[in-house]
């Protein structure tokens, strides 16, 4: 039976405290930190859903109520609308149906670590889900989503671990001997 990628559940990690970024995520969960107009989950869930995924489960923890509310009222947030105030009635004028999608706002713990919010999560939600996919909250990629989920597929195995080598956060001198040879603007980082 072929697979229905849209019937795949991405279970998002969204509920670290995000300390690295504690500027940014004082007052928001780091998904919700916005790369131009829109927050780093959405661009998440648009690369998916570029692909065919349409089923997202976020996995939430620290600051969930701001997750919360911007699903809540994700329309009232991307349409124009009109309301009545004397009756509190919305009309709503457009309407962004790019986003056929069904998201569950999984509460997973303030303080719960990475393992048990994913247990807790598919524990709840994966349904009869032979496949999902995770990632987290703020794992933007320009990876080949659908590939992957070929590869893993065709491979057999219980997971896929999509990696990537980060580039250095320095530029890199080649030297032969004494001399210089080339340098290196941010090299990509090997493991031994």
């Amino acid at each position: 039976m072929p697979l229905n990628i849209a019937e795949i559940p991405v279970f998002i990690l969204c509920g670290g405290l995000g300390t690295r970024l504690k500027e940014m995520t004082e007052f928001r969960p780091k998904p919700m930190v916005a790369i131009g107009p829109d927050p780093i989950l959405l661009h998440i869930m648009k690369h998916y859903s570029s692909f065919g995924f349409r089923r997202f489960v976020l996995c939430m923890g620290y600051k969930s109520e701001i997750i919360r509310d911007y699903f809540l009222n994700f329309y009232a947030r991307n349409s124009d609308l009109t309301i009545e105030l004397r009756t509190n009635s919305v009309e709503v004028h457009s309407v962004d149906h790019s986003c056929d999608w069904k998201v569950t706002l999984a509460y997973t713990g303030e303080l719960t670590m990475t393992g048990g919010r994913i247990a807790r999560a598919v524990a709840r939600y994966l349904g009869d889900a032979q496949h999902y996919a995770i990632t987290y909250g703020d794992g933007l990629t320009d990876a080949d989503l659908a590939a992957e989920l070929d590869y893993h597929v065709s491979h057999g195995k219980i997971g896929t671990v999509l990696g990537v080598n980060p580039p250095s956060r320095f530029g890199e001198f080649r030297m032969a001997g004494t001399d210089l040879v080339e340098f290196v603007e941010k090299p990509e980082l090997h493991s031994a």
